[in-house]
Order: structure tokens, then C-alpha cells, then sequence
């Protein structure tokens, strides 16, 4: 999956989840301030997002989104630490 196909991705996820109009979940938008969601919201696109990205995020990932870019950003990164090629000791 490219990045911008987890990025359609995530903006239908949370569309759907929120009941957000496509045109408001754009990758600037911030999850508080301009989509109106609230910690409790945090917690369902961690379980949302776990298929994509291949667990839920922990509670410090989660306290560090702040907009649509950096759910996007931190799913692509999990995505990218766990297809990783693992190194054996």
C-alpha cells in the first residue's frame, strides 16, 4: 500500500467513523480544533487504524497526533517498523 493509498485510507476511516464530510478530513486538519474530536475519538482511531497499521497505538502515540498528517504519518511508520526485515542478534 503506498502513502497516499493509507492516506485515502485513513481520511475514509475517519469520515465514516466521525461522520465527517471527506472535504473537512484533510491532511492539515487539526483532530481537536477543526474536526472536533476528543480523546475518547484518540482512542477509536487507534482501534480503527489497528488493521492498517498492525496494532493500536500506545497512549503516548496517541497523545502526540494532532492532525490528520499525523495519524497518517504514525500509521505509515508503525506500517514501515513492522515490514521492517528483522536483524538477528
Amino acid at each position: 500500500m503506498s502513502r497516499d493509498d493509507l492516506e485515502a485510507e485513513i481520511v475514509r476511516i475517519l469520515g465514516e467513523a466521525f461522520e465527517l464530510a471527506p472535504s473537512e478530513v484533510i491532511p492539515s486538519a487539526h483532530l481537536i480544533d477543526d474536526l472536533g474530536l476528543d480523546s475518547i475519538d484518540a482512542i477509536d482511531i487507534s482501534v480503527r487504524t489497528r488493521e492498517l497499521a498492525g496494532r493500536k497505538m500506545s497512549d503516548e502515540e496517541l497523545r502526540a497526533l494532532r492532525t490528520v498528517a499525523d495519524v497518517v504519518e504514525r500509521v505509515w511508520q508503525i506500517r514501515a517498523q513492522g515490514l521492517a526485515p528483522r536483524r538477528e542478534p
